[in-house]
Formats: structure tokens, sequence, C-alpha cells
């Protein structure tokens, strides 16, 4: 077996077998990348089958002069992932990844925006225009229902619930949800949809992609990350946002009014209340505010 054959089947195995979203496998299939350039690089002859601990030992102290211990750490569990599948499928015995230990990277805390902030984003937004129209809705759909990314781009006109209050989203391998949605969302989407999106020549595959652009087609995950970086500039916000940070926003401003983790943890679509726990780090002023207000020894 060679390394691009292995690689292909794998990818094939993570979306068949694992259910996992193509943006997943694409990373999997990066890090799998960089270690095959490695290896030619280094004039390494060793195929998926045979390749040993030393090799891969190499190969990760040689990364880790160059990346993050963050890129590091997801380098070895998709290499660890890769090893897991050629063992599945009877190519190996072994793994070789076993003894190699993952950096201890700990918790980044999430960056996130103000309610002002995001006011000032979205008020610096130019609605005299079709785009902009359409832009203050993505923003506002972005913060008011937590949204990531790609969650946001491949959200369908039969994905709006609004007479229940709910949309319907594909979030992370295909797995659905329904998210709440509020009456001033649910009003502005309609008047987008209605008013804007009536107005752009839809090509004959996106006719149910609620968010367009000029040219009738879906949206990129790399425009939506522009648009939010400009009204930055415009807004005068210093601070390195992404489409991301909405969501953060969202998870930190809900707990900040009250919201418990378990309703959080379902909104965001997080398969374990850890990944949702980070939020508890976020704001030790409102922390430390709940306790002196309800606990009864404060």
């Amino acid at each position: 077996m060679n390394w691009k054959q292995a690689v292909k089947d794998f990818g094939i195995y993570m979306q068949l077998e694992r259910g996992l979203s193509l943006n997943t496998i694409k990373a999997y299939k990066r890090d799998l990348n960089k270690l095959i350039y490695w290896l030619e690089e280094n004039k390494i002859e060793e195929s998926p089958s045979i390749v040993n601990q030393d090799t891969l030992r190499s190969y990760i102290y040689a990364l880790a002069k160059s990346v993050q211990p963050r890129s590091q750490a997801r380098s070895i569990s998709s290499l660890k992932a890769f090893f897991e599948f050629l063992i599945l499928e009877r190519y190996r015995e072994d793994q070789p990844m076993e003894l190699i230990e993952t950096p201890k990277i700990g918790r980044k805390l999430p960056d996130t925006l103000s309610t002002k902030e995001i006011d000032a984003l979205i008020n610096s937004i130019d609605r005299s225009t079709l785009e902009g129209e359409r832009n203050r809705v993505i923003l506002e759909t972005l913060y008011a229902c937590g949204l990531r990314v790609s969650e946001l781009i491949t959200l369908k006109i039969s994905d709006l619930f609004f007479d229940e209050g709910f949309l319907k989203v594909t979030g992370k391998g295909d797995k659905q949800r329904f998210v709440p949605i509020g009456s001033y969302t649910m009003k502005i989407i309609n008047t987008y949809k209605n008013e804007v999106r009536v107005h752009i020549p839809v090509k004959s595959d996106h006719t149910d992609t609620l968010f367009l652009n000029r040219r009738g087609a879906g949206l990129t995950r790399a425009m939506i990350f522009h648009i939010i970086k400009q009204q930055a500039i415009k807004a005068g916000i210093e601070k390195t946002i992404s489409p991301h940070t909405f969501r953060h926003s969202f998870a930190t401003h809900l707990l900040e009014n009250g919201a418990d983790l378990r309703s959080i943890q379902m909104m965001l679509g997080h398969e374990s209340i850890t990944t949702t726990e980070i939020y508890m780090h976020v704001d030790r002023v409102h922390l430390a505010k709940v306790i002196n207000e309800h606990h009864p020894r404060a």
C-alpha cells in the first residue's frame, strides 16, 4: 500500500464510517500530507504499513520546531487516527504512535465582543445596498443563534421553522439540531428573504440556499471572514475577530444573563459539556457577582 492510496482510503472511511464533515477530513489529510512531504524530502522510503516509531518520532520533533503546540497536537491526533484505521483494515498490527506524547497546550480562552461592540459592527454596515442588507442579517444571525460559519453558509430556506421559532442547523459530521431564534432575528431574515434575495438571479443548484452572493450562488467561508474583517475596521474595533467570535459572544452573553450550561451546550451543538465549560472561565467578574448574590454564605 502506498501513501497516496492509504490517505484516499482513510478519507473515505472517515466520511462513510465516522460521518465526519469534509472540512474535518481535509484537515486530517493536510496533516498526513505534511508527513508524506517530510518523508520524501528526507528520502525515507517507508510505506504506511512499515513506517516505524523512530521515523515518526523524528518527524514530530522536526514539526515541533516549526509549528505551535496546538498544531503539533492536532497532527499527532491525525496520525494516531490514521494508523488506527490501518490496524482496523489489517494493513498493520501495531500502533507506531502509541508512545508518542501529545504536547500539553492548555485551554485558550475565547475572544468575545461586548454588546456595544456588536452593535457598533452591525451599525457600521452600509445598508443602502443589497449586499449591505444581506451582511447585516448574516452578522445578526451569527450572534443571535451562535452558529459556526459552516452552519451559516449551508443554511437553507427549508431550514427556517419560524412558526415554531427554530432553525434547523446542520453541524459537524452532518449532525442536525434545532436552535431557537428570537422574533427580531426572524423578522430581519424574512425581510432579507422577501425584499433582498428576490432581486438576485439564483443559480439552479442554490434555489434553497438562504444567503447568496451577487451571482446567485452560496457564500464561502472566506467571504464571511472578509465581511467581518472589513466591518471591524469600519467600526474601529482593534480585536482580531472572526465568525467564531460571534459564537463565543453568543455563549458568553447567555451565561452572563443566567442561562445554564446544558442549554448552551445544546444550542451550540457541543458533543461534550466539557467543551461548553470553557465559557465558565471567560468572565470572572460575573462569576464573582453570582457567588456574592446567590450563595448563602457569601
